[in-house]
């Protein structure tokens, strides 16, 4: 159900339209302080929780937030959710693992301030910490996000629930700065989502009719290594983009031995279990 509507900003203040933050959350009580602080900007933010047993949604309802409680179906449902509800038509969605960096949020109001008149949505660069550094090189960076845009014009649409992206029709122009993104708080996480998210493409894929070969196992998990290190420039970011090259790579070994698993019949995941 749609919330009331709310009146925009006079325009004539030089305000801009009224914007809407977007965050979905689940135990994001480390986090989600600092993503709400770096959205002090925006009118209302609205974040939709899939049950968090640490106090994440306390967290964000005291700093202001609106927050609802949905059950977790898939990350673009859950997202467009969170669009739908928001109060004004302009949304940025973020995660709870991201920050808005200085220059975009300068960059941000400059562009509501001139009425959002350029496009129906907007990219800008995410830039994630790996371990003590940025990385400005390799497959994760830029790595550009499209999260502000007009939802009468657009969402998170489409049939994938992993890797989401947004769809929006009219133009979409790129903003400068970074939003920051802080994905992971050990190695340990790093390989357990990344198997996650490998399983879930692989899942995807075969529905899809797309299948794997034994080349494809082979050559596709080496060719992200050396595309990301030499081509793109991973080595640049020091210890930290070779970890992030071969953790890459693996990734696509991972998707790919499961989408051969999945089209021969055989199990990629445990089934549950009767208690």
């Amino acid at each position: 159900m749609q919330p009331p509507p709310v009146p925009a900003p006079d325009a004539a203040t030089g305000q801009g339209p009224a914007l809407s933050a977007c965050i979905i959350t689940c135990n994001e009580a480390d986090r989600i302080a600092d993503c709400l602080a770096s959205l002090d900007f925006c009118d209302e933010v609205v974040v939709v929780d899939s049950g968090s047993s640490d106090g994440t949604a306390a967290i964000a309802e005291r700093l202001g937030a609106r927050v609802l409680v949905r059950p977790f179906d898939g990350f673009r449902t859950q997202k467009q959710f969170a669009v739908d509800q928001a109060r004004h038509d302009w949304v940025l969605c973020v995660d709870a693992d991201e920050r808005i960096g200085p220059e975009l949020r300068q960059a941000i109001l400059a562009e509501r301030r001139a009425g959002f008149t350029r496009a129906a949505g907007y990219r800008f660069a995410r830039r994630s910490e790996y371990f003590g550094r940025f990385l400005l090189h390799g497959t994760a960076y830029p790595d550009r996000q499209l999260r502000l845009f007009d939802r009468r014009r657009g969402g998170w649409h489409g049939d994938r629930e992993i890797h989401e992206t947004v769809k929006v029709r009219g133009p979409v122009a790129t903003l400068r700065g970074d939003m920051l993104h802080y994905p992971y708080r050990s190695f340990e996480q790093v390989l357990g989502k990344k198997q996650r998210y490998a399983r879930m493409m692989a899942e995807h894929e075969f529905a899809r009719g797309k299948r794997a070969s034994l080349a494809k196992i082979v050559l596709s998990p080496a060719w992200r290594f050396w595309r990301g290190y030499l081509l793109r420039g991973g080595f640049l970011d020091g210890w930290q983009g070779l970890v992030e090259s071969y953790v890459s790579a693996n990734y696509v070994r991972q998707k790919a031995i499961m989408l051969w698993l999945l089209q021969h019949g055989q199990p990629v995941a445990d089934p549950p279990r009767d208690r």
